[in-house]
């Protein structure tokens, strides 16, 4: 069900990245179905990310797909211009693409995807983006509270590397504020279905469930994109932060 109200956010153009598949698919459904036109960014998933546009176009919606390598200053370059190019500028930006638990990646793929690309696309963007535009990163608990909760080993470079990503931006808030821009960091806790859930699975069978009896209840792709596509249009905390799924393990 989708959050957003029909035709609340008509004449929004609307940037996801990493938003072939999954949370930031979904995420883009709910944008497009409320009035968005919206740019689908993938890295290399052209059939996947051209199969959602014609989802989001058959349902009536606007919708273009545009591929980039985010850690690639020339890719994400010639990205923005294509949104230029097409929709004129944007009006907001989810940071959703993450990774670092993919093989054959190299040593430091996790912290140049998550953190030095997470830069470099808002900085990309920001020539693009008026007053009144707002900017969402997406996150995980398991990486935001990183400093003062451990977590399991093989998510240990996802998480330091997106919490310094995290940290990166922040740094930014001022200068976003000054020219108008809103920002918001989305943190959740593990989400069902996604590749990231799949792969800690795997690595250490059970992490799931356990973190399931922990929380009490964990949500699922559609449920969480549904709080990133809120993020986007519901007023910002005054820390800059919207938890998503419990947070009393982490606080105390």
């Amino acid at each position: 069900m989708n959050p957003l109200e029909t035709g609340s956010l008509t004449g929004t153009r609307a940037l996801i990245t990493g938003s072939s598949r999954g949370i930031g698919a979904d995420t883009a459904k709910y944008l497009a179905a409320a009035g968005a036109k919206v740019v689908v960014n993938y890295r290399n998933k052209e059939a996947r990310a051209q199969k959602l546009v014609q989802q989001i176009q058959a349902d009536g919606g606007e919708a273009i797909a545009v591929g980039a390598d985010l850690t690639d200053p020339a890719s994400v370059e010639a990205m923005f211009q294509s949104v230029r190019e097409q929709f004129g500028g944007l009006d907001l930006l989810v940071l959703n693409a993450s990774g670092g638990m993919e093989s054959g990646m190299g040593e430091d793929y996790a912290m140049k995807l998550n953190r030095d690309a997470q830069v470099a696309v808002l900085a990309a963007a920001l020539p693009l983006l008026g007053e009144g535009s707002r900017v969402v990163f997406v996150t995980s608990h398991q990486a935001h509270f990183i400093r003062t909760v451990e977590t399991m080993p093989e998510y240990l470079p996802v998480a330091l590397s997106k919490r310094a990503g995290e940290d990166a931006l922040r740094e930014l808030v001022p200068q976003l504020a000054e020219a108008g821009i809103g920002f918001v960091v989305v943190s959740g806790d593990m989400i069902e279905g996604t590749i990231t859930a799949t792969l800690l699975e795997r690595a250490n069978p059970g992490a799931i469930a356990s973190r399931k009896e922990s929380a009490g209840k964990l949500y699922n792709v559609g449920e969480f994109a549904a709080e990133v596509a809120l993020a986007a249009v519901e007023p910002i905390p005054e820390n800059n932060t919207r938890y998503v799924g419990d947070v009393a393990d982490f606080l105390r």
